[in-house]
């Protein structure tokens, strides 16, 4: 499908719930009439990414048609592909004076006014068929079961206007919406632009697959996450700074762009991957980056899960191109880094080392080896962990 931006946003127009002028006013001055739910961070995060567009189609809390579909096949109730629940969940003594039709303020975590949300259903879910649906699991020990597991049983459903959209407060340089990534892509006449995701800080393997992919189209749109993620995970600041040591130093800085991923992390693997890709569709990449076991945790999905997923759709239906990456390593015989698919080594002559096992070295105060991190971010990495 053509756009003036390129690549058609997922259901074919880029969403926008900013709300502006007389209705902004409207919405503000009924702010201490209008019955109120308070969001958790996650919540906040999906408010704001519904609202700029990053989960077009969607202009709201999913209804329970949408819910259902998405959670048994993965569409839409209009057909689309969709891969995960964005739902608002609240207990039942929160939605029980709540009616249907009317309007319900929306706060953040501290209390303050952020949304509006014209609430069209309340409905009850199976949280046990959504974990394992969507989780492929029913352990509570499962971070992002546990989400589900703790929310509330009752769903609010309807559109939702944004009242604001506040510079980030980590980094508002780096906050770029995806009107406005596609506004940067054809201003550099970039045709072709692949999305990478990650929750950790970049290493070796990262930036290898990363340039393997940046040689086959014309930019790079370094796409970290920075909303809520689990607890042992590195803070975002850090993984931040990483990434600007890794541009400053080893990337050619005009053909990628930095910003930040606003998106929540789900733990969902195989499910989150395609979420993930729609989401870079929605800013405006035509290739997606899936890696080993893509926003994985435990032992919970397959190795290649998340790539295969993919194949489940039919070809052109999700409208983006996944890159499917193996596992990278340092190849001690080739001395450069590798996968299976290049390098001749044995297994004893590769280095690879997952975030995990750097995390445990850095507390242990050793730094990671040049093969599997850059000098520069190892020791920003030390510092952060205090090493």
């Amino acid at each position: 499908m053509s756009h003036p931006d390129g690549i058609a946003p997922h259901g074919g127009q880029l969403i926008n719930r900013i709300v502006t002028g007389t209705q902004r006013e409207e919405f503000l001055s009924k702010a201490d009439f209008l019955p109120r739910v308070q969001l958790d961070e996650r919540a906040v995060s999906d408010l704001q990414l519904i609202a700029i567009g990053g989960f077009s189609p969607l202009t709201g809390f999913m209804r329970k048609a949408d819910y259902d579909r998405v959670v048994e096949e993965m569409h839409l109730a209009n057909g689309l592909p969709w891969s995960i629940p964005i739902t608002l969940s609240v207990t039942e003594e929160v939605a029980a004076p709540l009616e249907e039709g009317s309007l319900i303020r929306l706060d953040d975590s501290t209390g303050r006014y952020i949304g509006v949300l014209q609430l069209s259903e309340k409905f009850t879910y199976d949280k046990a068929r959504e974990a394992v649906k969507v989780y492929r699991t029913d352990e509570e020990k499962h971070p992002g079961v546990a989400v589900v597991y703790r929310q509330g049983n009752v769903n609010l459903a309807g559109d939702v206007w944004l009242l604001e959209r506040d510079p980030h407060p980590l980094f508002p340089t780096y906050q770029i919406d995806p009107a406005q990534s596609r506004a940067a892509f054809r201003e550099k006449g970039w045709k072709t632009i692949v999305g990478f995701q990650t929750r950790n800080p970049i290493h070796r393997a990262h930036e290898y697959i990363i340039k393997c992919a940046l040689e086959t189209v014309d930019g790079l749109f370094l796409h970290p996450l920075v909303g809520a993620t689990k607890e042992d995970d590195i803070s975002a600041d850090i993984r931040m700074r990483c990434y600007e040591i890794m541009l400053e130093h080893y990337f050619p800085n005009n053909r990628v762009i930095l910003a930040i991923n606003p998106a929540a992390m789900r733990y969902a693997g195989p499910r989150e991957a395609i979420f993930h890709a729609l989401i870079r569709k929605n800013y405006g990449c035509t290739h997606f980056i899936v890696g080993r076991d893509h926003a994985g945790v435990g032992d919970y999905y397959g190795t290649y899960d998340a790539q295969y997923i993919f194949d489940e759709f039919e070809p052109g239906e999700l409208g983006i191109q996944p890159l499917k990456f193996e596992h990278a390593f340092y190849c001690k015989r080739t001395l450069g880094m590798a996968t299976t698919k290049t390098s001749p080594s044995l297994p004893e002559e590769r280095v690879h080392l997952s975030g995990t096992k750097v995390r445990e070295m850095l507390r242990r105060g050793e730094l990671p080896p040049p093969e599997f991190s850059r000098p520069e971010v190892a020791a920003e990495l030390a510092k952060a962990m205090k090493v």
